[in-house]
């Protein structure tokens, strides 16, 4: 669900000096030798962060998203290609019966691995059923869904108590529509809980080989696949933080696909390496700086819109992208229902309306403390923060976090560091329904991912409507209310939405992405 700024994860692999010659470290060893011994058909890539949870409940992270699309199945799937759509996976049918009921129907043959039997239309009832039962973080993906009836061993029909639209784009070809066995599950779990990175079984194309945390993530052919034949025997991913680092595993050989930095990509569109395609994905991330309402510096509503008003966007975007990426008018990227055209502060604020929301709230000498993960750009939009802010008589102290600190500031489960939580850079991933992109800021989340601690029962009431609505502009006159609510709080200052520039090397591999650039991993095909 979530990832910060630059597509870093919890996790860390490379440190400084990790990088020799050329090439990446990984557990002392170059990447090219560390797993890749084996020849044949055989997929390197590198991720932007380990794994914490194969669970598709409990799924936070777009990593873990990608290594599931590969192991597990969905009654459908998102298609390749620049334009968003879904196709079948495994159902071999699915009807809109009316707006609150969808029949599906199971293609037949699809087994799930460990001696636990053909996939069933119980396992897609135990596997949707359970997020909600369970009442994860993941439950607002599948919004209004109450049951999923069966009819027959391989027919359902699952029963929302409302509309809700974001089910083609979200719910189903996502994480919460990944398909487990309730048999499995059960045997290992007893109460059909959380089983981390321990999968009881598979039933996609490949399965979990191998895993060593914080080196690699080796996918093998699934021998009990019925489905057509991936075009890769062995899917290996290393685990790399630093956008930098990846892409010089990739100019080293070391991996054949690679997401790019925004101020290589002119240099490489320009003068690509040796048998190398270089693509240009727009992303539907959104990144912003956070504060925390309840925090006693932040309660005052001058005090966070003289922040808001301090930060001058496109010099940010300058220093941390080199220019090349879009200014965010909030969560929902542009090309989706609901994009603004523009936010309420304009993206270069205004020092001197600034000087006078602080002058409102009564307060000089503030300080106050910004945290952000241990990358480069987000550091370098923590110091550009704090030069702003000091022109207005903020004093900031940036706090510089490794990943699996910053991912619990805000949690509540956590302890109690989202008391001290001030000023927070940060970022998620977006889908291609706008409600995914909002969802994370009702009052349910607060303490989960609403970091801000945001609250609005005007805000909530939308959220619920917008999803029942089908004519896109009446539903985009919702998203747009919903985003000026958030910016009107004074607690959320837009970034960008950011960019998503791959490579690839056409001597080893056809890539395959989403219309985000995100990999298809099953739909790589050798060369």
């Amino acid at each position: 669900m979530k990832d910060t700024m630059g597509n870093i994860s919890r996790r860390s692999l490379l440190r400084t000096g990790a990088v020799l010659g050329g090439g990446v470290v990984a557990g002392g060893m170059p990447l090219s030798q560390v797993i890749w011994a084996a020849e044949g058909k055989v997929l390197k890539a590198c991720s932007d962060g380990d794994l914490t949870k194969l669970d598709p409940a409990f799924n936070a992270r777009a990593v873990e998203t990608d290594v599931m699309n590969c192991i597990y199945s969905r009654l459908t799937r998102y298609k390749r290609g620049s334009e968003w759509g879904w196709e079948l996976d495994a159902a071999e049918k699915m009807e809109q019966v009316d707006p609150t009921h969808i029949r599906f129907r199971l293609k037949k043959g699809i087994t799930f691995t460990g001696g636990h039997g053909e996939m069933t239309a119980k396992d897609v009832k135990f596997s949707f059923e359970r997020i909600i039962k369970l009442n994860l973080p993941l439950k607002p993906n599948w919004g209004s869904l109450d049951h999923v009836e069966l009819e027959d061993d391989y027919t359902g029909v699952i029963v929302f108590k409302s509309p809700f639209i974001p089910v083609w784009l979200v719910s189903l070809p996502d994480a919460a529509g990944q398909i487990i066995s309730e048999n499995a599950v059960m045997k290992v779990t007893k109460d059909g809980g959380d089983f981390g990175m321990k999968p009881p079984a598979f039933s996609g194309p490949y399965v979990l080989a191998d895993w060593k945390p914080n080196q690699y993530i080796l996918l093998t052919r699934n021998p009990e696949w019925s489905g057509p034949k991936p075009g890769f025997d062995e899917i290996r991913i290393v685990p790399v933080d630093d956008l930098k680092a990846r892409e010089r595993a990739y100019l080293a050989g070391d991996t054949d696909f690679s997401d790019i930095s925004l101020d290589s990509l002119a240099g490489l569109k320009s003068n690509p390496p040796a048998n190398t395609k270089v693509e240009e994905w727009p992303s539907l991330w959104y990144y912003w700086i956070g504060m925390n309402m309840d925090h006693p510096k932040l309660k005052d509503i001058n005090v966070r819109k003289a922040i808001q008003w301090a930060i001058n966007v496109p010099q940010i975007l300058d220093a941390a992208y080199s220019g090349q990426v879009n200014v965010a008018t909030g969560p929902i990227a542009p090309g989706l229902v609901g994009h603004r055209a523009k936010a309420l502060v304009p993206p270069e604020g205004d020092l001197a309306k600034a000087k006078e929301f602080l002058g409102k709230a009564g307060v000089s000498d503030l300080n106050l403390t910004i945290d952000c993960a241990n990358d480069s750009v987000n550091s370098s939009i923590a110091q550009m923060v704090q030069a702003q802010l000091s022109q207005i008589g903020i004093s900031v102290e940036v706090n510089v976090r490794d990943n699996s600190t910053f991912w619990t500031l805000g949690m509540e489960s956590e302890g109690e560091r989202w008391k001290d939580l001030q000023l927070f850079i940060t970022g998620f991933y977006g889908l291609p329904d706008p409600h995914f992109n909002v969802t994370w800021f009702v009052q349910d989340q607060v303490g989960l991912w609403n970091w801000q601690r945001f609250r609005s029962t005007r805000f909530d009431e939308l959220i619920a409507k917008a999803v029942t609505i089908d004519d896109p502009d009446a539903r985009a006159k919702l998203y747009y209310e919903m985003q000026d609510l958030l910016e009107e709080s004074g607690a959320f200052r837009f970034l960008t939405n950011g960019a998503t520039p791959i490579m690839y090397r056409t001597t080893q591999t056809e890539a395959a992405t989403r219309p985000d650039g995100t990999p298809l991993y099953v739909d790589f095909q050798p060369v």
